[in-house]
């Protein structure tokens, strides 16, 4: 066997090993830091950790019971007695950035565990599907290839969280490692967490660390609590079917108990939510991989799906709701009520649509992201203008990253000299036969651009605006023309005497859309109405 596929070999069997251990012994365990000893500590707290500065530190873990732990971290000591069930947690002082690695000691009555090379700086929990748990060596071009081959970054640390579904809340993840970024690393980094931090830390000096806790093919629902979804408002109709099959489920549960099946065997019926049944899917992934973070601090969220809810349009608009409760319940678990929420609004997908109305589950997805910024402490990242026609996974991870790095630039550190967005939707007067939409984020100015692969648009001289449309009383809807006045729009169309709407970009793929400030940032796609979709 060639050595590249010996290795590959050993270490898929190696995880593979390891998640059946955490399987069988319950993956709210961590295995055993010495042999014959029950000291352990949490997973995040491995070698080559960042712990977020400026705040308290959470060390949490598990002993024997009633054992007494010392933990000391730099010149920081806390002592504690394990409870009953082995549960034990500290919180040391809060200290400042450093690229000086340290050590995190525990010690118990019988070990001691030793945690080398932690560093201290800005944690980013990166989560969401696909898009975001991507790694950097999935794409082949140039452009990620090169970024791969020259990513010599070792205060970039990403702890990489294995897929995890979960019938209950766990209080561990049941794998996950730390990784320092290097050419040897990088391809095992999300590729949009990758250039996002790559920026961050180029741009502040502060260590920076990604926690990717990321799944594809995965809906809102799935990332959120069970009590959550049981009564949050957006869920209702989602809550209904829950119950429904919970009620099923309990008499399932009570009929092979009563004949003798015990609830370790093949035979028992599954928890309703898990992955491999047809029952609703959801909560799973919350509790394997966002509840075991409970009490950790992070700088900010960076979030990136949605596509998993863009099905029709009753999706899309029911996702204004959803995202706003994702951010609320998450900001509580993590007992942070401004924690930071940057989010990546989806980029164009599917061929082309030539109807000036637009519209479809994608377009209102959009505007439900969009929508979603009037809850504080939160961003978008327009990437309308980086999609592909016939690939959900775009290949330009560099823009996505980069514009969600503005946000947290100008927000988190103070960089007022980065714009942080590009041009956003702010109000419209009409004017006769013309209507005037205004704008927040302007930067230096708008302008007519075009874009071509990655890194800012640029001007378009002698070009002209497209994908603006126009609606009177009537509600039909006509290709516009647009043109640039200051830092506003005026749109008008022949035929359109009264106009009372507009809609840009407001399609799947709305190709050609070419709206830009000078920084070289897409105008977020919008629409003034708030017209039911045409049956």
């Amino acid at each position: 066997m060639p050595a590249r596929s010996a290795h590959i070999f050993i270490f898929a069997a190696a995880m593979i090993w390891l998640v059946a251990a955490s399987a069988a012994r319950g993956a709210d365990v961590p295995p055993a830091a010495h042999p014959g000893s029950p000291l352990r500590l949490n997973r995040y707290f491995s070698d080559s950790a960042v712990v977020q500065r400026d705040r308290p530190i959470p060390v949490r873990g598990w002993a024997a019971a009633g054992e007494a732990v010392t933990v000391l971290l730099g010149g920081s000591t806390a002592r504690t007695t394990a409870g009953p069930d082995g549960r034990w947690a500290v919180e040391l002082a809060a200290r400042p950035a450093s690229a000086k690695p340290i050590e995190l000691t525990v010690t118990g009555a019988t070990a001691v565990v030793r945690v080398r090379n932690l560093l201290v700086g800005d944690v980013f929990l990166c989560s969401g599907q696909s898009n975001m748990s991507i790694g950097l060596g999935h794409f082949t071009d140039e452009p990620n290839k090169k970024a791969a081959a020259t990513a010599d970054f070792p205060l970039v640390r990403q702890f990489g969280v294995v897929e995890h579904f979960a019938a209950a809340p766990q209080d561990d993840v049941a794998a996950g490692e730390w990784l320092a970024c290097s050419p040897k690393t990088a391809p095992r980094f999300s590729a949009v967490a990758f250039y996002f931090a790559r920026r961050v830390h180029a741009d502040t000096g502060v260590p920076i660390g990604i926690v990717r806790s990321a799944k594809g093919s995965t809906r809102v629902e799935m990332w959120l609590s069970q009590a959550t979804l049981l009564t949050a408002p957006p869920f209702a109709p989602l809550a209904a079917k829950m119950k429904e099959s919970l009620a099923q489920w309990e008499r399932e549960k009570a009929a092979a108990l009563a004949a003798g099946t015990p609830p370790d065997a093949a035979e028992f019926p599954p928890f309703p939510f898990g992955e491999k049944t047809r029952r609703p899917r959801c909560a799973t992934l919350y509790n394997g991989m966002i509840a075991p973070f409970a009490g950790l601090r992070f700088r900010g969220v960076v979030w990136y799906q949605g596509e998993g809810n863009a099905g029709d349009e009753a999706n899309g608009l029911a996702y204004r709701g959803q995202l706003g409760t994702l951010i609320s319940a998450w900001r509580t678990h993590f007992a942070d009520p401004d924690l930071p929420f940057y989010f990546v609004q989806l980029p164009a997908y599917r061929e082309p649509d030539d109807a000036p109305a637009g519209g479809g589950g994608l377009a209102l997805l959009r505007e439900s992201q969009r929508q979603t910024l009037a809850v504080p402490h939160t961003g978008m990242a327009v990437t309308i203008d980086v999609g592909e026609a016939g690939d959900i996974h775009p290949r330009n991870k560099a823009d996505v990253g980069d514009r969600l790095a503005r946000l947290a630039l100008h927000d988190l550190y103070g960089k007022s000299d980065v714009t942080p967005t590009g041009p956003l939707y702010r109000g419209m007067t009409v004017d006769g036969d013309q209507i005037r939409i205004t704008f927040d984020h302007v930067g230096r100015g708008l302008m007519v651009a075009k874009k071509d692969g990655v890194g800012p648009a640029v001007d378009d001289a002698g070009g002209s605006l497209k994908r603006f449309a126009v609606a009177g009383a009537d509600r039909k809807w006509v290709w516009a023309t647009a043109t640039i006045d200051g830092d506003a729009v005026i749109v008008s169309a022949p035929g359109v005497a009264a106009p009372v709407a507009v809609r840009y970009a407001f399609s799947a793929n709305p190709a050609g859309a070419n709206l830009y400030n000078r920084d070289g940032l897409p105008a977020a796609p919008f629409r003034t109405d708030d017209w039911p979709p045409a049956k």
